[in-house]
């Protein structure tokens, strides 16, 4: 086979931006927030992380035969176009690129800005908190554009550093506290309430990104075994590694203080487990995990706009944004807008954030459950591989697209309980729209 010059990721590379992108700021960021949503029950927040695993774990596995069968840039939206038609991958394609990725890109930004502002106590406004994490969303746009091989390299080393303490507070947590009483605590009343799934939203933001990785497909060295490996070695990895940090973090410092002190709950507990110091160490390899999360997000991003560049009438200026610079090899005007779509999100999450317009939620966590919906479409398409024998495997082709397509019905339901979701599915509905009617009138 003749080797494709761009193929510059490994097989570790693609495993650490699936890792690096899902664990950092979620775990750390939504913990609160799970435990507010099961009424303080550890066991409730495993069994969801449990059930929510089965749409990243499944969704991978399915995601991975496809990615099997092409070398093409463009992740998902080369999927939608082989598999399904060139309309559903422009509808994709829009909405990872306007909605989908600028949003969680942001939002991961501003807990860049949170944990500066927990480890120098420096009681930050909100204004203050964003501004940090725009600092740093900007250098990454930077070095991914001008020193791309580093970014690879930084991928590789913040997902290891974001081990540290996870592994750390989850171990120490369940030795020194007392897991079984906390698992043994469950309220008959938040098991009959379904409130419980609110939870799924903040769990559904901690194991996204697990999607990103299939954006540089084309770029990770043979790609049709290294992405299918890749998207089943990381999400059992990821669960495994959650689990054992919310038992034992909730188990040590407690529910209540865990709920209460919010964000701050990764300091308290690491002070106590490991003193001042070792705290203080700790918040550092958050930060730069969450700084992973990041530089995975802006990795996959900024090639989505290039991604829709490369194909006939799917986005405007489409012969700027497929340029490639000749010597960096990286779509320069493509990581541009990118980039100007992060800053127009990032003054939306801030009006959002500022007038509590989402209570206990985000601006990404109801684009993360429409984007399951959307994935069910390329699952299907598996199926359809399968009957069509080119897929002899009933576990590849029928098993995993079944458990995949439910994870995503879970996903979505805890999506529904958001009160302001039926406006957003109107919002992804009319860009959906809008690229339908540009496709229309530009593919001709």
């Amino acid at each position: 086979m003749k080797k494709n010059k761009h193929e510059k990721y490994s097989l570790l590379t693609a495993i650490t931006m699936i890792v690096g992108t899902c664990i950092g700021s979620g775990i750390f960021f939504k913990s609160d927030n799970i435990l507010m949503a099961t009424q303080g029950s550890i066991l409730l927040g495993v069994l969801l992380f449990i059930l929510a695993a089965i749409a990243i774990i499944f969704g991978s596995l399915t995601i991975g035969e496809l990615a099997a069968r092409t070398q093409k840039a463009g992740g998902l939206v080369t999927y939608a176009q082989e598999f399904v038609n060139d309309q559903t991958a422009c509808g994709f394609g829009w909405f990872l690129t306007l909605i989908y990725y600028p949003t969680i890109t942001v939002v991961v930004s501003w807990v860049i800005g949170i944990y500066v502002d927990i480890l120098f106590h420096m009681q930050a406004t909100l204004e203050e908190q964003l501004f940090i994490g725009l600092i740093f969303l900007t250098i990454c746009f930077f070095y991914n554009i001008f020193l791309p091989r580093f970014g690879a390299i930084f991928q590789d080393i913040s997902t290891f550093v974001k081990m540290l303490p996870l592994l750390m507070l989850g171990i120490l947590g369940i030795l020194f506290g007392d897991p079984v009483a906390g698992l043994n605590d469950v309220s008959p009343v938040a098991i009959m309430s379904s409130g419980w799934l609110m939870a799924l939203g903040p769990i559904a933001y901690s194991y996204d990104g697990w999607i990103v990785a299939t954006s540089i497909a084309h770029e990770v060295k043979d790609s049709s075994s290294t992405m299918p490996k890749a998207l089943t070695i990381a999400p059992l990895l990821i669960l495994s590694i959650y689990i054992l940090y919310f038992v034992g973090i909730s188990s040590y410092v407690g529910v209540e203080q865990v709920i209460l002190l919010g964000d701050a709950h990764v300091g308290y507990g690491a002070s106590h487990l490991l003193g001042n110091t070792f705290a203080k160490l700790i918040i550092v390899f958050v930060i730069i995990s969450v700084m992973g999360t990041v530089n995975g997000l802006v990795t996959g991003y900024m090639r989505m706009p290039y991604s829709l560049a490369l194909r006939k009438g799917m986005i405007p200026f489409s012969d700027i944004l497929k340029k490639v610079h000749s010597q960096l090899d990286i779509p320069i005007y493509s990581a541009l807008v990118a980039f100007l779509i992060c800053l127009f999100w990032l003054v939306v999450h801030y009006i959002c954030t500022k007038f509590s317009l989402l209570t206990n939620s985000d601006v990404s966590e109801i684009a993360i459950s429409i984007a399951y919906v959307l994935y069910i479409v390329l699952y299907y398409q598996v199926f359809k591989l399968y009957l069509k024998g080119e897929i002899k495997s009933i576990f590849k082709g029928v098993i995993c697209p079944a458990f995949a397509t439910l994870g995503s019905f879970i996903i979505l339901s805890g999506g529904l309980q958001n009160k302001y979701i039926i406006y957003y599915v109107f919002f992804c509905g009319g860009i959906y729209g809008l690229s339908q009617v540009y496709m229309k009138r530009h593919q001709k």
